[in-house]
C-alpha cells in the first residue's frame, strides 16, 4: 500500500497566497489544498428511500 503525502501548511491556499498569519507546526483546521484552490469538498447526496405506506404516529380515522 502506498504512502499518502503529508501535507505541510506550504501546501496551504492561504499560505501560498500570503494570507496565513498563523505560525504552526502542522496545518490548522483551516486548510485547503493549493492545487484545488477553494473549491469545497464534494458532499455525499441525499436518497430518498421508498415512501412508507403505513406511519407510526398516524391518529386512527373518525368514523
Amino acid at each position: 500500500m502506498a504512502k499518502a503525502k503529508r501535507v505541510t501548511c506550504e501546501d496551504c491556499y492561504f499560505r501560498q497566497n500570503m494570507l496565513c498569519a498563523l505560525q504552526l507546526e502542522e496545518p490548522c483546521v483551516t486548510f485547503r489544498s493549493a492545487e484545488r484552490g477553494l473549491k469545497p469538498d464534494r458532499q455525499l447526496s441525499f436518497v430518498f428511500r421508498s415512501q412508507r405506506t403505513r406511519t407510526a404516529y398516524a391518529f386512527p380515522q373518525p368514523r
